[in-house]
């Protein structure tokens, strides 16, 4: 019996021997499909860039950012959306990640679970998942009804969707608002999605998060100026921040950070005396929608 497969699913004509070279040539192997990535991403730039606006608004408009997945798809959205309150300061509501099986599907395989698109429907409902919301449903097929289901609904319910795929006719970019497709072909091993088609996943999300985040004001050039200071590292870090910015000493610079505990963008706005203590520099930066350079101009 013939079965239509997406590409993701078809034989790479490049690794057919794998199993049959040398450890070296394996690896050369590897690392030359992982470069046709960055190509795949590349393309899809101008439909990531629609989405990256897209989710600005949403957040900027005191929405959320949801991620929903299954198998490595949902982990890498657990992964981009756990990330996000350490680097930005963001609330853990601000950007969410839905896996198919919940916490244990990101240690264990959960049979079936992508099948199950009632299932995906009942976890976006659990989620709070609303009207103006965004909700990026990743699959590297894009067929798995879970995601399909979850998009379908959602968009009823006057959320925005997006599809983030590898395949151009998944039935997911047919549902969603916007579809976001990176064609890396077939994979070094038939099948295997946590290959190229989860570093391409990688990446755009990675791109979606960042780019949001630096439109809404929590960096200042390419500083990570809404960082956590929560470990001896993120410390330093801002320590090092606030001399940078604001042209201090590392004695002024931690006077400030104590005093503002240890939050960058407050400690910069005291070194530089344009508020006078942080409650001050807090409505300054309020008035500026919290952005740093704002109240530096």
């Amino acid at each position: 019996m013939m079965i239509s497969h997406p590409i993701t699913e078809s034989q790479n004509p490049h690794t057919m021997d794998l199993d049959q070279v040398s450890t070296l040539e394996m690896l050369e192997r590897m690392n030359q499909e992982d470069q046709q990535v960055a190509f795949a991403v590349k393309r899809a730039l101008p439909q990531i860039a629609q989405v990256v606006d897209v989710i600005y608004n949403a957040l900027s408009s005191d929405h959320s950012l949801y991620y929903i997945g299954a198998g490595t798809s949902g982990r890498l959205g657990v992964l981009d959306a756990a990330e996000c309150p350490a680097t930005f300061s963001t609330p853990s509501s601000l950007v969410q990640a839905i896996i198919a099986g919940g916490e244990t599907a990101l240690r264990f395989p959960i049979e079936g679970a992508e099948d199950d698109g009632d299932l995906g429907i009942r976890n976006i409902r659990q989620y709070g998942v609303g009207h103006g919301d965004v909700l990026v449903g990743i699959s590297a097929s894009g067929n798995p009804a879970y995601v399909v289901e979850a998009l379908r609904h959602a968009k009823e319910e006057g959320v925005i969707t997006v599809s983030l795929t590898c395949n151009p006719d998944a039935q997911a970019n047919e549902v969603a608002d916007f579809a976001i497709v990176t064609e890396v072909g077939a994979e070094v091993l038939s099948g295997s999605s946590r290959l190229k088609a989860g570093t391409a996943q990688k990446m755009v999300l990675n791109i979606l998060s960042t780019a949001s985040m630096v439109k809404l004001g929590k960096t200042y050039g390419n500083l990570m100026v809404d960082l956590k200071a929560s470990n001896e590292k993120l410390k330093a870090r801002a320590l090092h921040l606030v001399m940078l910015i604001a042209k201090v000493d590392k004695e002024a610079a931690q006077h400030a950070l104590d005093r503002c505990n240890g939050q960058v963008k407050l400690a910069v706005l005291l070194a530089l005396n344009l508020a006078p203590n942080p409650k001050e520099a807090q409505t300054h930066l309020d008035a500026h929608k919290g952005r740093l350079r704002a109240c530096l101009e």
